[in-house]
């Protein structure tokens, strides 16, 4: 239920008003007693989006996207520019060969022959 400002022609008495949107607007003032109460034009409130499905930065402010881009674009080339020169200016390392896998020494299996008693 929003809040609705009025304000009497007669007193310029100013007052808010806790009311339904299907309500119908107050006619006399609450100071005075003259039907001269006026309902304002308010700015009503900032719309608050609540659930699981909203999310609070789907919402910024322009200055703040003007800020996050320029610092985008001011780390994007730093580092682009820095790939490309060592492109250009250095060969291609040369790979490491890799070593060749060595066996461990593992001790032989004795047979089972060999541990009966003779």
């Amino acid at each position: 239920m929003p809040t609705y400002e009025y304000q009497c022609q007669a007193c310029d008495h100013t007052f808010d008003e806790f009311q339904s949107i299907t309500a119908k607007p107050l006619r006399k003032c609450p100071e005075c007693g003259k039907p001269k109460l006026k309902r304002l034009i308010g700015t009503g409130a900032g719309i608050i989006f609540k659930g699981s499905g909203f999310y609070e930065t789907d919402y910024r402010s322009d200055s703040y996207h003007k800020a996050a881009k320029a610092d985008k674009e001011s780390a994007k080339p730093a580092s682009d520019t820095s790939s490309k020169a060592d492109a250009s200016t250095t060969k291609p390392e040369a790979k490491p060969e890799p070593k060749p896998k060595t066996e461990s020494a593992k001790p032989a299996k004795k047979s089972a022959d060999k541990n009966k008693p003779a």
